[in-house]
């Protein structure tokens, strides 16, 4: 039951994570800019995402343009890119397999062939929360390295966005979950790893030494 009740908790910190890396690649707000300028009135706030930029200013003014061009992109958001859509194909997958492996549902066959799935499912949702890691801590480096940088232009200084946080939350999500499927697996009794199972003696009672001559007054 408590283990039924831990793939549960893992199912539902997957549902999260999975939610979360989708959202967190869509939204624009990977990096922030706002210039408030010398008046509040011309104050202008930029984001830069994976896929979009997008700008608005303090009268309700809103556009975005999309990024076509892929060789064009710098390398950490071409990798964003790509880390951020594995992540969310391997979490997708990992739920998927590891909901088949979970004790509390009646599918996926024998005893062995449910561990094997939860097992497999917890691996992908490894694998999907350090791939969203990835691009997270990577655009957080860039940008940090750009706000310090005094070569640059206090106009076109960025800070991370909510996607980035996001991102990263939902990382931690999927590999929590990850790590709970695939420990599930283990045999945790205590008796089973200390103390081997006893082997069985068969005792072979032995014919009494006069029975053989009593067989033969049968005869």
């Amino acid at each position: 039951m408590a283990l039924a009740g831990l793939q549960l908790l893992a199912l539902v910190l997957g549902l999260c994570g999975v939610t979360g890396v989708l959202v967190a690649t869509v939204l624009p707000n990977w990096k922030v800019n706002v210039d408030v300028g010398s008046n509040i009135i011309t104050a202008v706030a930029q984001v830069q995402g994976l896929w979009m930029d997008c700008v608005w200013d303090s009268t309700g003014m809103f556009s975005c343009t999309l990024k076509y061009s892929l060789l064009a992109l710098p390398t950490h958001v071409q990798v964003a890119r790509a880390a951020m859509v594995l992540a969310c194909v391997l979490s997708a997958l990992g739920i998927c397999i590891a909901t088949v492996g979970m004790k509390c549902i009646r599918l996926g066959g024998d005893k062995d062939t449910k561990t094997q799935a939860s097992f497999v499912g917890g691996v992908c949702l490894m694998s999907a929360g350090i791939s969203g890691l990835i691009p997270t801590v990577w655009y957080t480096k860039e940008s940090i390295a750009n706000f310090q940088d005094l070569t640059i232009p206090e106009s076109n200084k960025h800070e991370p966005g909510g996607a980035v946080y996001i991102g990263f939350i939902s990382a931690m999500l999927l590999f929590i979950s990850g790590m709970i499927f695939c420990t599930s697996c283990i045999k945790k009794s205590p008796e089973a790893w200390f103390y081997p199972p006893k082997q069985k003696h068969i005792s072979i009672a032995k014919p009494e030494g006069n029975s053989a001559y009593n067989m033969k007054d049968y005869v």
